[in-house]
């Protein structure tokens, strides 16, 4: 998989992010973005080669030893904690990587004297560097059963917990580990430690997305050369942002190209299409909407939908692009979606997105995706530097493979019907009411449950739809949104009333994780 580095003529200054397979890891890697530093995941697994080679790509800065489900007793990842102590550079340690250093450094590690899995207090005996602004003591998100016991011989314990006897520690020249988990929303002043310790490396204010369209731009040129691409677009801010990137870089040799594979939400292509206009992108509109349909005939599993909407997109953009002489094809795929798809080693495959997991390696075509290691706010950030119209910023994100994700089973005709008006009704409401401004996304989904209801005083069977209104910042977690009752009434009393299919709506309250935004 390409990196990051391959953006820049020149090498990059970064702080490595070193993944052992912590859950989190990823939000590590996020939260230094948004402090303005450049921050690269490296797997942990690939061995101390691997991290060595990808080190050398960047100018490194600081390296952070993320968590992971193992134990050091069971793990086999001593040499890259001491790789990365014996750089000279800060080191931060998190949850295992924290008791990795312990280990390496000659601390004692065992069972903790209690787990610690949530909430938890955490006292401050040193507030040192990193832990200015903390006060005597604060919550912190933990999540493990072994602890640093004794601290390395000349460490400094900066805090304790009743669980973790050495909860932070300094060792030697800007060398710290926290069990805590300072990246989570929960941990009480997360943001602020991260912030102390990136203030060791010099990097916060570096890294600005808006800054980089030339770079992107050049990138685009040595990828296409003077070859012709397509660009799949679909009004949303990525694929918009990827496109107008690919034609600065490529002018007319760059052709956009709107596929309405007949699963769009109400009015959502005549939105795209306008957006697209403003942008200054004139694409070619494919009406393919039989093709997918057809191909989803029988289809409930999730999965197997979304891989045969990758297949049939594939083929719909490889057509068009021989039509044109094209072998090249840009796409607006950023971070999540690869990090969601598996393509993060150690991950799990989440969900395929039609433009990552779902495309066949026998496309045909090379694929060119110069927003690949971008979270979303950030390519918002690239729309606002380009001067892209503003609807498509504040835009809630639609899933490429559009509402057959969000009907539970097979996707009919009916279906499509029912969920695309609740989704209007859903829409209209929330944003007439001036809400969504506030939120990621609102939308509705037709699930395969029926329930019992009562309509005109007789007896109805019908369908259960969910509601389903998130609040985020970049797509890698998000919370149910707290709307108003009245809202909600308003939106489950039209819904039954204006779609006789639907007798029952429900509110879905499950924050990701566990959950994901889109139902499917």
């Amino acid at each position: 998989m390409e990196d990051v580095a391959r953006f820049f003529s020149g090498k990059p200054k970064a702080v490595l992010v070193i993944d052992f397979g912590g859950q989190y890891a990823h939000l590590i890697a996020r939260r230094i973005r948004e402090l303005e530093a450049l921050s690269v995941l490296v797997s942990g697994y690939m061995g101390l080669d691997h991290v060595v080679r990808e080190a050398s790509k960047y100018d490194v800065h600081g390296i952070v030893l993320s968590g992971g489900p193992g134990s050091v007793w069971e793990e086999s990842h001593d040499d890259i904690a001491k790789w990365a102590v014996g750089q000279g550079i800060p080191v931060l340690g998190i949850c295992y990587g924290h008791q990795l250093l312990g280990k390496v450094l000659g601390g004692k590690v065992s069972r903790a004297p209690r787990g610690e899995f949530g909430p938890t207090l955490v006292k401050v005996l040193d507030e040192d560097e990193i832990l200015k602004g903390h006060g005597k003591e604060f919550t912190a998100w933990m999540s493990h059963n072994d602890a640093v016991i004794e601290p390395p011989p000349g460490a400094k314990v900066l805090a304790v917990s009743d669980g973790s006897p050495v909860a932070a520690m300094k060792v030697g020249y800007a060398v710290y580990g926290v069990q805590w988990h300072p990246e989570v929303v929960h941990t009480q002043h997360g943001l602020r430690l991260l912030r102390n310790w990136l203030e060791l490396t010099g990097l916060p204010g570096s890294w600005r997305p808006g800054e980089l369209i030339e770079e992107l731009v050049n990138y685009v040129k040595r990828e296409v050369g003077n070859g012709i691409a397509v660009a799949a677009v679909s009004g949303g801010v990525d694929s918009t942002v990827a496109a107008v990137i690919a034609k600065k870089a490529l002018g007319g040799r760059l052709i956009p190209i709107f596929i309405d594979h007949g699963l769009h939400p109400e009015g959502e292509v005549e939105r795209a299409l306008e957006v697209l206009y403003k942008s200054g992108l004139e694409p070619v509109v494919v009406d393919a909407s039989e093709e997918f349909l057809e191909s989803l005939k029988g289809v409930s599993d999730p999965e197997e939908k979304r891989r045969i909407i990758g297949r049939v997109y594939a083929e719909v953009l490889v057509r068009e692009a021989r039509r044109r002489g094209a072998k090249y094809l840009v796409q607006g795929t950023i971070y999540p979606d690869v990090i969601e798809s598996g393509a993060r080693p150690g991950s799990d495959v989440i969900k395929t997105h039609h433009n990552v997991g779902g495309l066949p390696r026998d496309i045909g075509l090379r694929i060119v995706e110069p927003l690949k290691w971008f979270y979303k706010d950030e390519v918002r950030k690239i729309a606002r530097a380009l001067g892209l119209p503003e609807e498509l910023e504040i835009k809630q994100p639609v899933p490429g493979p559009g509402l057959a994700v969000r009907i539970e089973g097979e996707v009919t005709r009916e279906k499509l019907r029912i969920v695309s008006k609740a989704d209007a009704i859903v829409r209209s409401i929330i944003e007439g009411r001036g809400l969504h401004e506030s939120l990621w996304q609102y939308f509705a989904i037709l699930t395969r449950s029926k329930a019992t209801g009562v309509k005109g005083d007789r007896r109805a069977y019908g369908y259960v739809v969910v509601v389903r209104v998130v609040e985020s910042r970049d797509a890698m977690t998000a919370r149910p949104a707290k709307l108003p009752w009245d809202v909600l009434e308003e939106i489950a009393v039209r819904i039954t009333s204006e779609i006789p299919e639907v007798v029952r709506v429900v509110y879905d309250i499950t924050p990701k994780p566990p959950a994901t935004i889109e139902w499917e």
